[in-house]
């Protein structure tokens, strides 16, 4: 691809990862350590994930954000759960619709994966 298709996916990618997660839009680039440690996977994820699949029309962000934390949550992912459960409050995804997605997720992944996403969800959600 040419450097202006790899600019032009990686703006795009940003801009739904700062939807997502305000506060990293705004700390500079490479903020955290696996960032600096690797900084060209991260702008693949920014251009692939991001710029090239999360900024498709077909799907609205929100949309997007809740099919990602049923996935997470059906493959085990912890740590990417936990960033996407925050990333869904911030595109306007309540606390009641993370926790009927993840309770869903039994039916079709498991009870033992829903029930490690709904201990990664009570750390990031709260229980009140």
């Amino acid at each position: 691809m040419a450097d202006e298709v790899h600019d032009e996916l990686l703006a795009r990618g940003r801009e739904v990862q700062a939807k997502l997660w305000p506060q990293v839009a705004s700390a500079p680039t490479g903020a955290f350590p696996a960032a600096k440690l690797a900084p060209d996977f991260y702008r693949y994820v920014a251009e692939t994930a991001f710029g090239m699949i999360w900024s498709r029309p077909g799907l609205a962000i929100r949309d997007r954000s809740l099919v990602t934390v049923a996935q997470l949550a059906a493959l085990g992912k912890a740590d990417e759960l936990r960033a996407h459960l925050r990333g869904a409050l911030n595109v306007g995804i309540t606390r009641e619709e993370l926790v009927e997605v993840l309770m869903q997720t039994a039916v079709y992944a498991g009870v033992p994966a829903a029930n490690d996403a709904l201990k990664v969800a009570a750390e990031v959600l709260g229980t009140e």
